[in-house]
């Protein structure tokens, strides 16, 4: 797959052009992706990732609108740390680790669980310091979830609970900065299954096998063309305008919904 940084559209606007963002996950697929377009965007970006190399190459290309950071985005004190030296009012929460494509039986506990300690541990402690700190009102914390919290996904494990599970911190946190008046929009993203990124590209070979056709005309019977631009989009529209009002939003290539 050709590597396509950025929306291409040289969208900014007020919301999101001298702000500062964080973004976890921003090696590869999605993360990467958000965080070209928001630096694009004029965003002071700070992308986290345990792979400090293409975070290298992200500050090469936009210089000093990008600051890598190789931490592991599910450490705590991470999080703590980046929320109170960076005061962001974007964050993106877009870390996660690779499913093993297998059905249940073939995984083990370790295997079936490791969503849980990835993806749904870095929403959890990035949620909680965001409604510790806390962050300006009118800021934005999106997190990354996936359509599989809606659908399952029978052969990763634990995956789409795990996701389901990124959906409901998003929701409680909104809850709380509610209830405490602090003006913090939570929000899950659930992105459809594409092949379009190395976890997408996995989950869309196993899923072809088991139907018994190749990769092309599973991905062409089944729409999964999502893109990283589309999902990028997305995220700069949920940041810079207050009327997504909703707490999860579905992205496909038709566009960007709220799920109920």
């Amino acid at each position: 797959m050709r590597e396509h940084i950025g929306t291409g559209d040289g969208m900014a606007n007020d919301a999101i052009t001298g702000s500062t963002a964080v973004v976890t996950g921003a090696s590869r697929g999605f993360g990467r992706v958000i965080g070209a377009a928001l630096a694009e965007a004029g965003a002071r970006v700070v992308g986290v990732a345990r792979d400090g190399a293409p975070l290298a190459e992200l500050q090469a290309r936009y210089g000093d609108q990008f600051t890598p950071v190789a931490a592991d985005a599910a450490d705590p004190v991470v999080a703590g740390k980046l929320i109170d030296e960076h005061r962001p009012r974007i964050v993106v929460l877009s870390a996660g680790a690779n499913p093993l494509a297998r059905p249940l039986h073939q995984h083990t506990w370790e295997t079936f669980s490791r969503t849980w300690e990835v993806d749904v541990q870095q929403a959890f402690n990035w949620s909680r310091e965001a409604l510790l700190a806390p962050l300006e009102p009118g800021s934005t914390v999106v997190a990354v979830s996936s359509g599989a919290a809606l659908r399952g996904s029978p052969l990763s494990g634990g995956y789409a609970g795990a996701k389901a599970t990124v959906r409901f911190i998003a929701a409680y946190a909104a809850e709380e900065s509610a209830r405490e008046g602090l003006g913090i929009r939570f929000i899950a993203l659930l992105p459809q299954l594409t092949a379009a990124t190395d976890l997408g590209r996995d989950g869309v070979a196993a899923y072809a096998r088991r139907a018994g056709v190749d990769v092309a005309r599973f991905v062409e019977r089944s729409g999964f063309t999502l893109t990283p631009d589309q999902v990028a989009k997305s995220v700069l529209d949920l940041a810079s305008d207050p009327s997504f009002d909703k707490v999860a939003y579905l992205v496909t290539p038709a566009g960007t919904n709220p799920v109920n």
